[in-house]
């Protein structure tokens, strides 16, 4: 279990209702000291879109749609998904749904408040120091599968309607998200069970996102920049105003969102697993001066007990020395949570340094000599 001791203070407040009173000077605490411009520009090219019928022909060994996957997923690390399987009412209900939680009263919510100590439930940014710069923006993050890890008071608490809809929203997205697990392993040289023995069943969480319109929207941030400490994460734009932002080459390019995509983003754990092939994707969220964002992400991780490394049949396959560390996902998760989102600083702390490297090699030298 995750020590509540190695947690941070939180607080509870909710910046939705804060927004209803600022109307000129945001509060210094949400100020940001330091944020990177948005770049627009019609010259650099958008995220790429990636089909779900092109990835059903990868199953009749489409040699070129499982490059084109690999590609994508090396040198951007996300991509909007469009033609996903998922029923379109089902997702316009979960929309609806997450809307209606941020319309109830805030005492309502604050129900499902975040406790001292805890990482699950309403409330704003985790804080890890007290001068820490808050984000503008309420979160609800909750753990949805293992079931025996869901916290009693919260998805089981949820309004009928809304727990209902998300159950099956996410029994849908899990599916979805087993099929993609499998082609990118493949695109990699991983092998299928491989995957399915680290995801199937594996831990699953949900946040939902509430950006309240500010009246300096370039003085704060709505998500401090971060890649994901996931497997992946399937992200639904429940309203029809955009934020979020990619960092490719240096620079932050916006996303502007398909309608009725999905936009999947490859986290921390594959970039892991694939050994550096792949890219976890650094992304933040801006705010807008008038309109509210809304969004709700699912990420998608290994088992909590299974081993978060590279993976071992494609070592084997390719014969590539270790990159980075292996953690169980239950100490992985322990670690992440620890630490406050800075970039893609905590894969950086998985990494295997040269020093480190150079003693693996030599000590499974000597392995190989004594058998």
């Amino acid at each position: 279990m995750i020590s509540s001791q190695s947690l941070p203070k939180i607080d509870g407040s909710s910046v939705q209702e804060l927004a209803k009173e600022v109307k000129s000077h945001v509060p210094h605490r949400y100020i940001q000291d330091h944020r990177e411009p948005t770049f627009v520009s019609t010259t650099l090219p958008s995220i790429p879109v990636v089909d779900m019928n092109d990835l059903i022909e990868i199953l009749g060994s489409n040699k070129d749609e499982l490059n084109k996957l690999r590609s994508v997923c090396q040198e951007w690390g996300i991509f909007q998904l469009v033609n996903h399987g998922v029923d379109k009412l089902l997702v316009e209900k979960m929309k609806d749904e997450v809307v209606n939680f941020f319309d109830m009263p805030v005492e309502e919510k604050l129900k499902y408040k975040l406790a001292a100590g805890d990482y699950q439930g309403y409330g704003q940014t985790i804080l890890h120091t007290q001068d820490q710069k808050v984000d503008w923006a309420d979160r609800f993050y909750m753990i949805t599968n293992p079931v025996r890890r869901r916290k009693s008071n919260l998805l089981p608490e949820f309004p009928p309607i809304l727990r209902e809809t998300m159950e099956k929203y996410l029994e849908e997205v899990q599916k979805l998200a087993m099929y993609l697990f499998g082609l990118m392993g493949q695109a990699v040289d991983i092998e299928k069970q491989e995957m399915i023995d680290v995801f199937d069943d594996g831990m699953q969480s949900v946040r939902m996102t509430y950006y309240p319109p500010c009246p300096q929207p370039d003085l704060v941030i709505g998500l401090t920049p971060h890649s994901d400490a996931a497997g992946i994460t399937i992200l639904l734009q429940v309203n029809d105003v955009e934020g979020l932002q990619v960092k490719k080459d240096g620079v932050w390019i916006p996303v502007s969102f398909l309608p009725d995509a999905f936009v999947v983003n490859v986290g921390d754990i594959l970039e892991i697993m694939s050994n550096g092939v792949y890219n976890s994707i650094e992304h933040r969220a801006t705010v807008n001066a008038t309109k509210e964002r809304i969004s709700l992400a699912v990420f998608f991780n290994p088992k909590l007990e299974a081993d978060v490394g590279p993976a071992k049949s494609l070592l084997k396959n390719t014969q590539n020395s270790p990159l980075y560390k292996t953690l169980v996902m239950e100490q992985y998760l322990k670690e992440f949570f620890s630490r406050k989102l800075n970039g893609k600083t905590f894969l950086e702390i998985m990494k295997i340094k040269n020093d480190e490297l150079i003693l693996k090699v030599k000590l499974e030298g000597l392995t190989f000599v004594c058998e």
